[in-house]
């Protein structure tokens, strides 16, 4: 007997002939995309005492199931070779991506000399995000530095006047001038750079798209931070969110370093599946509480939010 008769013949013999198609064969899962949870170094270092090392970060990540971690450039050991190294294969081994290097510049600025200084440095981490294997560059606009206190700053929340003698259209050509010096680099890498709304010229939306529309480039992106937008902030998360390339979540446990927002994230990660945002979000902890716990707490919020 021919093989393939052997085979229908034993499905005829087994009663399988009779069993509809659409059970017989199950239909494939209808896959969805969905968003992906992360976590910042950050939510275990708020710049006071011994920095916490990235790879208990890593470890943590692992333990609690995320998918990434969002490194911060600061609290980063150094940036030898070697050491970059060792965190990229740490965090492979143990199956979490890196998914994002925050960075602390500003080209918000009148003096070239200044200007180039921060051009140097971002272009300086896009090479440290390639050699990590970080597709992702958080940049900052920068801010006028009148108020040279970033408590001060924050107790005016995140408003300061410009800077005398200039105006904000000044400010807005600086930064433009500055990204569109970072973009060669970032192309030549593959690091996204994503501006986020972290006060300066980014404080608002209107801010925030008038620098990525003037840049006009596929590689600026807008980093969406949930904790930024100090007064009604959904109607503008809802303004940046399909433009967004990552987000990061901020949560308050034990109340915040610099100030405590109650923020639905229901109401958010919602805007975000409005706007088919499949990226990821990172949970940035920004509470008093015990980062092992304010993070543990982080992650069950988000997950539930996500899960309805």
């Amino acid at each position: 007997m021919q093989r393939r008769d052997f085979i229908q013949s034993s499905l005829l013999a087994g009663g399988l002939s009779g069993i509809p198609s659409s059970q017989a064969i199950p239909a494939k899962p209808s896959l969805q995309p969905s968003i992906k949870l992360s976590v910042s170094s950050y939510s275990y270092w708020h710049f006071k005492g011994d920095k916490f090392p990235i790879e208990k970060v890593i470890d943590d990540a692992a333990s609690l199931g995320l998918e990434g971690i969002d490194v911060l450039h600061r609290q980063m050991e150094s940036e030898d070779n070697a050491y970059l190294q060792k965190l990229k294969k740490h965090a492979f081994v143990n199956g979490i991506a890196m998914t994002c290097l925050s960075i602390h510049q500003g080209f918000v600025t009148p003096d070239k000399e200044e200007l180039k200084k921060h051009v140097d440095h971002t272009n300086n981490c896009i090479e440290l995000a390639y050699k990590m294997g970080i597709p992702c560059l958080r940049l900052n606009t920068g801010r006028w530095n009148t108020i040279k206190s970033f408590d001060d700053l924050m107790k005016n929340r995140g408003i300061e006047p410009i800077l005398p003698g200039y105006t904000e259209d000044d400010g807005y050509k600086w930064c433009v001038d500055g990204i569109q010096q970072c973009l060669k680099k970032a192309e030549e890498c593959g690091v996204l750079l994503a501006l986020e709304n972290h006060w300066g010229l980014g404080s608002t939306p209107e801010g925030m798209i008038r620098i990525q529309d003037t840049v006009n480039s596929p590689w600026l992106g807008l980093l969406m931070d949930t904790g930024n937008f100090l007064e009604d902030p959904y109607d503008k998360l809802k303004m940046i969110a399909p433009r967004a390339s990552f987000v990061q979540a901020k949560t308050y446990y034990g109340g915040g370093e610099w100030y405590s927002l109650e923020l639905d994230y229901d109401r958010i990660v919602k805007i975000l599946k409005d706007v088919n945002y499949h990226g990821y979000i990172s949970i940035e902890f920004e509470g008093k509480e015990d980062a092992k716990s304010g993070v543990r707490k982080s992650v069950e919020l988000l997950r539930k939010a996500l899960a309805k």
